[in-house]
């Protein structure tokens, strides 16, 4: 058990170059409640179920606990999951300072968003931002991976 501190970005073009590692995600939502929200991931060859509670007023703490699945029990959870799985690529990129920013290009109905999320050590926690790093969108609900399975981005009225 613990707590989660995140920042989450819009991203720019030039991250793709940087990336150390990348992975394919498939993840669903038994529950996405605002005040609990389980979620079933498929992370490359591996399940993870998770359980998030309510973020803290900044949105950048909660509490979060996460247990892998066998991967076979994953893939039967997801069948009975809300409607709306998210389907992204995860890029892995390092920070100057030891930290690894998580960028997620997302396919499907939320085709065009990228995002990055960087966990840090502490809520004031001072972190290299680079140049592709764009908006801070953090403690902003619509871009939860649970309300974008429910409000994909693609129906998101643009401004013009």
């Amino acid at each position: 058990m613990g707590v989660e501190i995140e920042r989450k970005f819009l991203v720019k073009d030039g991250f793709n170059k940087l990336a150390t590692k990348e992975v394919r995600i498939r993840q669903g939502y038994l529950s996405s409640v605002p005040e609990r929200t389980v979620r079933i991931r498929i992370r490359g060859e591996h399940a993870y179920l998770t359980i998030k509670g309510i973020p803290n007023d900044s949105g950048v703490s909660r509490y979060e606990w996460e247990q892998e699945i066998p991967l076979n029990e994953g893939v039967e959870l997801l069948k009975i999951c809300e409607p709306g799985i998210i389907d992204k690529t995860r890029y892995m990129l390092p920070e100057k300072r030891g930290l690894i920013y998580e960028v997620d290009e997302f396919y499907g109905l939320n085709k065009g968003l990228i995002l990055a999320e960087i966990e840090l050590p502490s809520e004031d926690y001072d972190f290299d931002r680079p140049p592709w790093l764009g908006e801070e969108v953090t403690g902003d609900p619509r871009y939860y991976n649970s309300a974008l399975s429910k409000k994909p981005y693609s129906k998101w009225k643009k401004k013009k």
